[in-house]
């Protein structure tokens, strides 16, 4: 009835992950993955409890302090309150002396305004010259550094909490004390409950690269289904794609953080190893989606889905037992290849099959070198210490701001314009301060603040009109739903529960703080949730719309001021800022051309030419931040240009991540095939550069030249080589080449330089109905899909056991028919397992524990109806 063993066997013995590295990175899989790959490095879930524990220490020393020097509670709480939101947002360090410094230097700005503000004795103009004049200061201070922001923002909020709570002077000695002792207590809770681990936060995001994998390997078992939909499962696995990339770019990240890389030699070694895992797993998801578009072969479509399966579950820690799948699954494609009679479309499935099993071979061999990193010693050419390429923003990737800063330093540079990169802000956030001021007093004189609040905001980390404007676009959105929220909330606790609506409030801001990362709307949300509570103290029924209306249009006003402020005085176009990120990636990429010719042309020299691919990365994530649009148009209207610059860079970056891998070789050629390697890619730095300067000066001086030739000349004189594996990588890195300056050909095309490609006309480009044409040609030409398989009846169970565990071993049971398609999933439950409605045939069952590799054995169902028995036993 069965036939075991006929498959690999994954279940051999391999050293375990425990001591290689810690188990939260290499163990199997666990409930909470998902948490991980959803909050990489869990920024966003320890955002949300700092404030949690800030605000609940703050709020109840605030209240505890009032109580012991007899000064109003809601005095004492709204003095403290600010030490625990401000400490929570504005304090992120990463190490305890910095965190401390930062904590406790937070009540000495924040009191002396408050003093300040008591002496004016309720003069609103000077309050409200000494407010505009904070908010200008604090954008000024930005430029100094968090000490110096943080200095700002707190001069900002005292005097808002001083006008708003009317503080006397006689108590302004008292709310030191209340802030000291807030700020201590704040401190003394954060290192005991929120400590920071910059090294145990690299653990998780490594752990989340893990998940991101496995999800790969998932998408592309979905993609290989023949009964799939397969636009749904190409999107998937895209999807997948993209987070796993997100998740090594922010590894790079974390990387450059102090604390966190004590030996720069060993982190250098995780950024290799990552990012050849990344490229595998880039490669295996492409050639799945591939085969979508192909009619595979069964016994082909069947390797992989069991390769793929075993990929995903085989712990880190035993990678080495993806080769026999690997093996396998070159086996079943040498067979269609071998065979002279095969179809073309079967021996092209084939040879992305193939590919598929070297990938899976090379991604088992950068997991093992990962895992293996605190035994391996660097060597050359892996002895350069780790050099940062990605600089993180409130461990988020970067955005718009670097090629702001750059362009506004390229436009500043002589005479009194030198001050401008200084000034820009500071000047924005005065004037539209001032504007907004006396709208605001119009509407509501004691709430005037509120349109300052807007101006505060929306300068804070946007650069470009369509970043503020989408920025107003969360806030007005945000307040809507969090008013309705707030006030449900209201009437179903009351107004004379202070212990649930401090609680309240307190949740309201924690949720914010943790969606914040995710979407400002979220915490737009639950701030008005918790103000909505604050409010009710003090304002009725009656007068709780109106009082969130004037909020809203208070807020609205000092957006829009703002965002025209910005506009018009010292103004920086979206058109500018785009300019400037599309040229800092062509300045990066090459870069990574350059460490081409140096890896080959000076061998002994150590280079990075993975972390110039990753800039790339970089370059690429601050193109997309800036050209994304407002609004999303639908499908098949036709956007801006720079969003099909965007898509064509994005698939530059793809080529450039391979071209560093495969050309990080020592190459020992002949002095003439040197010069010839030498001119491909001198003539490729030659364009970019020539490219650079068209975007500097916006005036065509010269063209892109072609290297397609000279590549082609080089691959016919190299092709009486032996093969080996120093002459496949140089040939893939030539193809490479080849592909990266088709690729930009075409965006430089776009962006307005002329191509000067030798013996080619460049080609118009295809209209509309010749798109359109293709696209039904393609859809033609495409396999038509089988009907589905009908469903049977039989059922397939037995006994998972093994003799190193007689209590049992969690594990769980994936069928896969012949076909490659997934029919049943089940968990192993007291050490038995049962599956039901499967059809007659020959299924794969992979066996997938927590404390085992995978194993896959094959079993037959030879009647629609019955039940088939299959005990396994795993090995340890």
């Amino acid at each position: 009835m069965t036939t075991p063993d006929t498959l690999p066997d994954t279940s051999a013995p391999h050293r375990t992950a425990a001591d290689l590295a810690p188990h939260r990175v290499a163990g199997p899989r666990r409930r909470w993955d998902w948490v991980l790959a959803a909050d990489p490095g869990l920024g966003q879930l320890q955002s949300g409890w700092r404030s949690l524990v800030a605000m609940v220490t703050s709020l109840a020393v605030g209240y505890g302090m009032a109580q012991a020097l007899s000064i109003p509670p809601m005095i004492g709480m709204m003095v403290a309150g600010m030490m625990g939101l401000m400490s929570a947002f504005a304090v992120a360090e990463n190490t305890w002396d910095r965190l401390a410094r930062a904590i406790l230097w937070m009540p000495f700005p924040y009191t002396a305004v408050l003093w300040l503000c008591a002496s004016l004795n309720g003069e609103r103009v000077p309050q409200m010259v000494l407010m505009i004049t904070a908010l200008a200061l604090t954008f000024f201070l930005a430029r100094f550094g968090p000490m110096a922001l943080l200095t700002g923002m707190m001069l900002f909020n005292g005097l808002m909490v001083g006008m708003l709570a009317g503080i006397p002077t006689a108590l302004v000695g008292k709310a030191f004390a209340v802030a000291l002792v807030s700020a201590a207590a704040v401190l003394a809770t954060r290192l005991l409950l929120c400590y920071p681990m910059p090294r145990e936060d690299l653990l998780r995001t490594q752990r989340a690269f893990v998940v991101e994998a496995r999800r790969v390997a998932d998408a592309a078992v979905d993609t290989l289904d023949p009964d799939a939909d397969r636009e749904r499962a190409v999107r998937r696995m895209n999807r997948s794609l993209r987070r796993l990339n997100i998740t090594t770019v922010t590894i790079d990240g974390r990387l450059a953080q102090p604390e966190v890389a004590a030996d720069p030699a060993a982190a250098e070694l995780l950024h290799r190893h990552l990012f050849d895992a990344e490229l595998a797993l880039r490669g295996i998801g492409q050639a799945a989606a591939d085969l979508t578009r192909q009619p595979v072969p069964e016994p082909l479509r069947e390797a992989l889905a069991v390769g793929l399966v075993l990929a995903r579950d085989t712990p880190l820690g035993q990678a080495e037992g993806l080769r026999p799948a690997a093996a396998h699954i070159q086996e079943r494609a040498e067979t269609i290849l071998g065979d002279a009679t095969a179809p073309a479309d079967h021996v092209e499935a084939a040879v992305l099959a193939r590919r598929i099993g070297h990938l899976l071979d090379s991604l088992a061999a950068s997991l093992r070198d990962w895992l293996a990193l605190g035994h391996t010693a660097s060597t050359s050419p892996a002895d350069v210490p780790f050099q940062p390429t990605v600089a993180l923003e409130n461990n988020r990737l970067p955005g718009s701001a670097g090629p702001a800063r750059r362009v506004l330093a390229a436009g500043s540079e002589s005479g009194w314009r030198r001050a401008v990169p200084f000034v820009r802000v500071p000047v924005h956030a005065a004037v539209a301060a001032a504007i907004v001021c006396p709208i605001a007093d119009a509407i509501d004189p004691h709430r005037f603040y509120w349109g300052l609040v807007g101006v505060m905001i929306t300068l804070f980390g946007t650069n470009t009109t369509h970043e503020r404007l989408r920025k107003f676009g969360h806030r007005m959105v945000g307040t809507a739903i969090g008013a309705v929220l707030g006030i449900v909330v209201l009437h179903l606790i009351g107004r004379d529960h202070v212990y649930a609506t401090l609680a309240v409030i307190v949740a309201g801001l924690t949720l914010g703080a943790w969606g914040m990362q995710r979407a400002y709307a979220c915490w737009v949300v639950g701030l008005v949730v918790a103000l909505v509570q604050l409010y009710a103290l003090t304002t009725p029924d009656s007068g709780m719309n109106h009082l969130l209306g004037e909020r809203l249009l208070d807020n609205g006003i000092g957006i829009l001021v703002a965002t025209a402020c910005a506009a018009l005085i010292f103004p920086l176009s979206r058109r500018t800022v785009v300019k400037e990120a599309e040229r800092g990636y062509v300045d990066a990429l090459a870069q990574v051309v350059i460490q081409v010719e140096q890896r080959w042309s000076r061998p002994d020299e150590p280079v990075r030419l993975r972390g110039a691919a990753r800039a790339v990365d970089a370059a690429l994530s601050q193109v997309q931040s800036v050209v994304r649009p407002l609004v999303r148009m639908p499908v098949g209207v036709r956007g801006p240009a720079a969003e099909h610059r965007a898509a064509l860079l994005a698939t530059a970056t793809g080529h450039a991540r391979a071209l560093a891998v495969a050309a990080d070789i020592d190459v020992d050629l002949a002095p003439r095939l040197a010069e010839r390697a030498r001119l491909v890619t001198a003539t490729l730095t030659a364009s970019l550069k020539e490219l650079d300067r068209f975007f500097a000066s916006g005036e065509v001086d010269g063209a892109w030249r072609r290297i397609g030739p000279l590549v082609r000349e080089l691959e016919a004189e190299l092709a009486p080589a032996p093969p080996g594996p120093r002459a496949r990588r140089l040939q893939t890195a030539l193809r490479e080449l080849d592909a990266l300056d088709e690729t930009l050909a075409a965006y430089a095309e776009q962006a307005g330089l002329p191509i000067a490609a030798e013996g080619r006309t460049a080609q118009a480009p295809a209209s509309p109905m010749q798109r359109r044409t293709r696209a039904l040609m393609a859809a033609w030409n495409e396999p038509h899909l089988r009907a589905s398989e009908p469903t049977g009846t039989a059922r397939v169970e037995g006994r998972v056991h093994c003799a190193a565990h007689p209590e049992g071993c969690p594990a769980w049971v994936t069928v896969i028919s012949a076909r490659g398609k997934r029919l049943a999933k089940s968990p192993v439950t007291d050490g038995s397992y049962g599956v039901d409605a499967l059809p007659p045939g020959t299924h794969t069952l992979v066996i997938s524990a927590a404390r085992h590799a995978p194993r896959a054995v094959l079993v037959t169902v030879q009647r629609p109806s019955g039940t088939v028995r299959q005990d396994v036993e795993l090995r340890s």
